[in-house]
Parts: C-alpha cells; structure tokens; sequence
C-alpha cells in the first residue's frame, strides 16, 4: 500500500476511535464508529485474496448493521428526551439496542459469528489492530451508559460469550482463531463487571491489550499462524518459545501471572455483591479457554517436533529479527500481579 494512503487509513481509524473517546454527543459518536469501519476496511484488505475481500465484507455488514441499529436508538432517545447527551439515555428500548449495538461492533455473543472468520481471513498485524484497538471505542460506550444498561441483556451476553470463546477455542488449529475466541470470552469477563465496577472492566481491557499485542507480535515476528507451525518455534527461537509458553497461560489466567489480576478482582466484586454463582459459572467456564490455552503450550514448548539434529540447532545460524516494545510488553503481560494492592485502591 501507498505510505501516504497507508499512514492517512491509520490516522482516520486513530481519530475515530478518539472522536468516541472524547466527545458526549451521540451524533458525533455515531460519526466517529462510521469513521473507524470504513478506515478498517483498507486495512483488513491490505493483501488482496478473496480471503481478505470476504473478511472485509462481513466486518462492513455486520459493523453497517450495528451502526443502523445505533443511530435508531440515538433517534428513539431524541424523541423521548429531546437530547444528543450520551449520559441521558432516558428510554429502556433505546438502552437495549444501543448494547445489542455494542456487542455486536464488539462481536460478543450471540453476535461473534463474524470475528473468527475476519481475524482468519486477513493479515497478523491487521487481526492484531482489529483485536486491540477496535475494542475500545465500544468498550468506551458501554462504560459511559453503564448505570443505564439492561442488566439481564448484559448478564446473559457476558455469560454466552465466555461460554462461547471457550467451547469455540476448543478444536482449532489455527492461531488467529483462537486469538478471535480468546478475545469473545476476554471480552465476556469485561462486560460482566461493567456494571458493577466499570474502572475494573477498563483495567482488563487494558491487560488483555497488552496479552494480545504481544502475542501477536511474537507470531508476527516468526510468520506464525498455525498450531504445527508453532511446534518449530522451539528450534527456531527458543527464548521466544519461553515467552510464548509464560503469555499464553497468563492469558489464561493463572495466578501467578498478570493476567489473574483481572479475574480476581472481577471475582471479589460480584462476591461483594451477593452474587456467588455467576462467578463460579464464569471460573468453571473459564477452564475451557485454559484448556486450549494449554494444549498450545503443550504443542510448543513440552514436545519436541521429530527433526534431524540439524534442525535443532537452527536457532544459531537464523538472521535475528529484533520487534520493537516486545520486551516491556512481554514484562508487563506477565509479571504485574504485585500491582494488584495499587490497582484495587484505584478502582
């Protein structure tokens, strides 16, 4: 692609998501999503394939949809209020379909049919942007209407959607899948606490930005994408192989990694809220993201692909690739849960 038309794409999707950051108007809300998606388009067809062009055109329909869905809701509250502020959502119809709108600009279920097959059908860098960045517009949204949002609506897409990004992750041997099933059932964790404690909901956001940046740019950085690709890591860059085993299980959740944080904190809040078994469902379901978590690591790290002698030294003669930011991403993907103490006080 063209550097400057390349550079103009990044810089409308970086100013749509910021327009939706910073303004209380759903007009220019409403303008800023519209901005993102068609910036989005270029990039998820940055190497055309049809596999690119099909991924580009379910994220336009499913993205088209979600935006006709919201600008209807953002005229039934006009109609019943007679304003455009973001925090004076006055009428309930117009409440539920702005986060039926959320969810499915988010892709949570029972709207994720599209999110596995676009971050399969387009580029590492591209899925990683689609991932990361394009999460926090929506996520920005929920938050500002959470006292206003359906708890019912709310409670049972979280639910489906760790349901979901688990059961779903299970039998792919494709890495981009997983990663797309991954961030269903993150985004489930995030979206069940929002209205309880939306500071909590911003801070996995954060650490599952964070997970997935640098997973994505270790996979980018060996041209990774399939689970029997990643069985050679280990002759090829094993410090990598290290890393990627810590990540993956920290993106699981395990305790001593950054990424129990999240899951901890999301816990004791709905406990304090005499809320006891929608926890326990959502750790039991949990376990099916740690599942294939594990079965990754399992494949990378704890066997060995049968490979000649050769093979196994591969590592001292290949050209090195240095990734910018990989090891502060890395450290802070891994290694944070002391904060936890400094986070809790925040929130």
């Amino acid at each position: 692609m063209n550097p400057f038309a390349s550079t103009l794409i990044l810089l409308t999707v970086f100013l749509g998501t910021m327009l939706i950051l910073i303004t209380s108007h759903w007009l220019m809300v409403w303008i800023g999503f519209e901005m993102n998606m068609l910036a989005m388009i270029p990039i998820l067809m940055n190497k055309p394939n049809p596999r690119a062009m099909e991924a580009a055109t379910k994220y336009f329909l499913m993205q088209a949809t979600a935006s006709m869905l919201l600008m209807a809701a953002i005229t039934i509250n006009l109609m019943y209020s007679g304003e455009w502020v973001i925090m004076n959502v006055h009428n309930s119809m117009s409440s539920i379909i702005i986060t039926v709108a959320m969810m499915m600009k988010l892709g949570m279920a029972p709207f994720h049919f599209w999110v596995p097959e676009v971050t399969q059908g387009t580029s590492l860098p591209s899925g990683m942007l689609l991932l990361t960045w394009q999460k926090i517009a929506p996520i920005s949204v929920l938050y500002q209407i959470a006292p206003l949002i359906n708890l019912n609506v709310m409670m049972t897409a979280a639910l489906l959607s760790i349901l979901i990004g688990g059961w779903g992750g299970l039998n792919q041997t494709q890495l981009r899948k997983i990663m797309a099933y991954s961030s269903i059932a993150h985004l489930g964790w995030m979206t069940a606490i929002m209205m309880y404690n939306p500071d909590i909901a911003i801070l996995n956001l954060l650490i599952y930005i964070l997970m997935t940046l640098s997973m994505f740019m270790m996979l980018s950085n060996n041209s990774t994408t399939t689970t029997l690709s990643l069985s050679y890591l280990s002759s090829k860059t094993p410090l990598i192989t290290i890393a990627l085993l810590i990540i993956l299980l920290s993106m699981g959740g395990l305790p001593p990694l950054s990424g129990f944080m999240p899951k901890w904190m999301i816990i004791q809040e709905l406990t304090k809220n005499n809320m006891v078994m929608l926890p326990t469902f959502m750790a039991m379901m949990a376990l099916l993201n740690l599942y294939f978590y594990l079965r990754l690591t399992y494949s990378t790290t704890l066997t060995m692909f049968p490979s000649s002698n050769n093979m196994k030294m591969m590592w001292q003669f290949q050209s090195k690739k240095y990734t910018k930011l990989i090891s502060p991403l890395i450290i802070l993907s891994t290694m944070i849960l002391p904060l936890t103490p400094i986070m809790l006080t925040l929130t």
